[in-house]
């Protein structure tokens, strides 16, 4: 190994040293690229039907986005108020219901186990113990402060940022690098829309369905159902969790209800609406989306879930054409211009 090679093998592992200390900064600026391309897919549109510069129309989608947050508060966080009212009020009867099926099921340890937790003095310290940390959340909000404001920067120019880092690339690979930024973008706008309005389906056939089978917290469930689309794989199934638990309440006819209800609306997600929204950008295996869930849920914790799948969108564009492009496709073609000549070798 020569000098040249220890250095940039030293210069790599310092880069990584580096970005791993600065890992959370470099969380929240991903997070603001998130943000901020999902800003620049309603200016874009905008900006295509009216003469607006970037910065008015950054305003207006701001402001737009304003006035339907605090109308869809307004209607409906009074019911949501309500609904996580009465929640805290079924987890006991949750819980005696869960150890009742445990004891049908002739699960005895279990069944004791749920029975000393299905008391309000034995789930009140659970519920302390959350508001105790999520009183110590001051530092997150900080970061989705400046993430959100990180993200309107980006979103007011962000042609200057794209110069940026065409400038600090090597001239030879400017060209290749201004497509690959542009492909990101298209590939990162064209999944957070597909996921949106994959969401917000979930959410209002879920909340049609369990209003129709008059299950108790329709709203609430809904809300988590949808919410949880974006986590893929995993968070479908999280979500069901609520509902089947408060109709088990009521009884197991209604649970096993909703439990078909929501594979039904899961399926039809997952294999029908998802891959038509999601036709004409990137679709994601689900072994890599749950490996990339688990792998950045461990390292970041909850924020690093939210983000692997942005994060794994960019990356399987950039290895598409960097790795496969640029290096595996000209080894094919170095290999094959060298075959003729081995042939010829082979004839003499």
């Amino acid at each position: 190994m020569n000098s040249r090679t220890l250095l940039s093998a030293l210069g790599l592992v310092a880069v990584a040293l580096v970005a791993w200390e600065l890992r959370w900064v470099l969380l929240v600026f991903f997070g603001a690229v998130v943000i901020g391309v999902a800003l620049d897919v309603p200016i874009t549109l905008v900006r295509r039907l009216l003469p607006l510069n970037r910065p008015s129309t950054l305003l207006l989608v701001l402001t737009v986005v304003i006035l339907l947050g605090l109308k869809v508060g307004d209607l409906l966080l009074p019911e949501l108020s309500v609904q996580g009212q009465e929640l805290t009020r079924l987890i006991p009867a949750m819980l005696n219901q869960l150890s009742d099926s445990a004891a049908a099921l002739q699960l005895n340890g279990i069944e004791q186990q749920i029975a000393s937790w299905a008391t309000w003095d034995k789930v009140q310290p659970i519920g302390m113990q959350v508001l105790g940390l999520a009183g110590g959340a001051a530092n997150s909000t900080l970061q989705v402060v400046l993430m959100i404001l990180l993200a309107v920067l980006l979103a007011l120019d962000p042609r200057s940022h794209q110069r940026l880092v065409v400038a600090v690339t090597p001239s030879f690979y400017r060209q290749r690098m201004q497509e690959l930024l542009h492909n990101c973008r298209e590939a990162l706008g064209g999944w957070l829309a597909g996921m949106t309005l994959s969401a917000v389906a979930v959410f209002l056939s879920t909340w049609a369905g369990l209003a129709l089978l008059k299950v108790p917290l329709a709203l609430l469930s809904a809300l988590v159902c949808g919410l949880l689309t974006f986590v893929p794989t995993v968070g479908p199934t999280v979500a069901t969790l609520l509902p089947v638990a408060v109709a088990l309440t009521q009884s197991p006819t209604l649970a096993l209800q909703v439990l078909v209800l929501r594979l039904v609306l899961q399926n039809a997600e997952a294999f029908l609406l998802t891959p038509i929204l999601l036709s004409r950008t990137v679709n994601l295996l689900p072994t890599v989306a749950l490996m990339a869930q688990l792998c950045l849920g461990t390292i970041l914790g909850l924020p690093g879930v939210l983000l692997a799948l942005p994060l794994v969108v960019v990356l399987q564009v950039v290895c598409s054409q960097i790795l496969v492009e640029d290096i595996m496709d000209r080894w094919q073609t170095a290999g094959s211009t060298l075959q003729p000549g081995r042939e010829g070798e082979g004839s003499r």
